[in-house]
């Protein structure tokens, strides 16, 4: 397997900077996710490592090789795509096959058919060798389409969005057998989604990317639990966090232009003044006898919970309930929030003020 580093890595298109400044070090058998909105420079970073496009500036290491005068090829990467990229009129067997027949690996007839029955049995579609490919769902077609992949034994996996074009349940699945895979062939993998719940359930780190700079690197707890500014914070996280501006005030946060107040606990403000307050949903409190009256905005069922949009005035704040509460639109209501839950944000920069960032 092995160590992947990214060293002030750049790729520039005529007038556009796809990705500035990379700075990157990917562990031997590490689960690494890159996410991001579309265009934030995650495929493009991708292909790089694969040797499909050159960096502008910059060094790619494999095994602390320098790669950058390498073809795809002598990177020994495999590449799955959310498009397929099998052969239609070939069988499972053969598209598994094809990968394995060149005269520069040159294995044997045993070696190839061991590497297919692992493929297969790891993947489970040994019962669909010699079924044509045209002949098979998404979910089937990405099953060979990785299998293409592990039959080669790669130094590194690398996998632009291949869930994306699946329905939700199967996504799902894929997730768990994808991660177990990792687990099972102890490699690395580097994963590209626009996805936050792929990144949350499936990446040892994550690295979130905006507009071609890396934002911030950590595991998804840390992420999640302390996101670098506004726009992490935002993007990681389901339902998204609130994020409301107010007034820090005498230990209180003073939210405008509805004039409605909480208790800021051990929050780290510089001082009374403007700042952008974030509390997740699940952080806030819906409870008779909390602080703040607003009334239910909209209401939505997500099986194990709910999460209540709450009017208060013209602010809209999101908060989970058990799925047992009982309530309705426009029906009013009380909340609050845990002040140790709060983060804290500088309004001008977005920055999280807190430490452990």
């Amino acid at each position: 397997m092995a160590r992947i580093r990214l060293e002030n890595l750049s790729k520039k298109f005529v007038n556009h900077t796809a990705v500035e400044d990379l700075d990157l070090d990917i562990a031997d058998g590490e689960f690494f996710v890159l996410l991001g909105p579309t265009g934030a420079g995650k495929t493009t970073t991708l292909r790089m490592i694969a040797g499909l496009e050159k960096p502008t500036i910059g060094r790619i290491y494999i095994n602390e090789n320098d790669v950058n005068e390498w073809g795809p090829a002598e990177r020994d990467v495999a590449l799955v795509l959310q498009q397929y990229s099998l052969y239609p009129r070939l069988s499972v067997r053969d598209n598994l096959k094809f990968p394995l027949q060149s005269r520069v690996r040159n294995l044997s007839a045993q070696e190839i058919d061991k590497r297919i029955e692992y493929a297969s049995q790891t993947l489970r579609i040994g019962h669909l060798l010699d079924r044509k490919t045209d002949r098979l769902s998404g979910g089937e077609m990405q099953r060979v389409s990785i299998g293409r992949a592990i039959v080669r034994e790669p130094q590194v996996f690398l996998m632009d969005e291949p869930l994306s074009a699946l329905d939700a349940k199967l996504r799902e699945s894929l997730r768990s057998e994808l991660k177990n895979l990792q687990r099972r062939l102890g490699a690395t993998f580097i994963f590209v989604t626009h996805d936050q719940v792929e990144a949350m359930t499936m990446g040892d780190r994550i690295g979130i990317l905006n507009k071609g700079r890396l934002v911030q690197v950590g595991t998804p707890s840390h992420v999640y639990k302390n996101p670098r500014d506004t726009f992490v914070a935002s993007f990681v996280g389901s339902p998204a966090i609130n994020l409301l501006a107010g007034q820090a005030s005498g230990g209180k946060a003073v939210m405008t232009p509805q004039s409605f107040e909480l208790p800021l606990g051990n929050a780290p403000v510089a001082g009374d003044g403007a700042y952008t307050f974030g509390i997740r949903p699940e952080d806030v409190r819906v409870e008779a006898g909390a602080p703040v009256e607003a009334k239910v905005h909209d209401i939505e069922n997500h099986g194990i919970e709910k999460i209540l949009t709450l009017r208060a005035g013209s602010i809209l704040v999101r908060a989970g309930v058990p799925a047992r509460v009982q309530v309705k639109v426009e029906d009013p209501i009380r909340f609050g929030w845990d002040p140790s839950k709060v983060i804290v944000f500088d309004r001008d920069t977005g920055a999280n003020l807190g430490a452990g960032n």
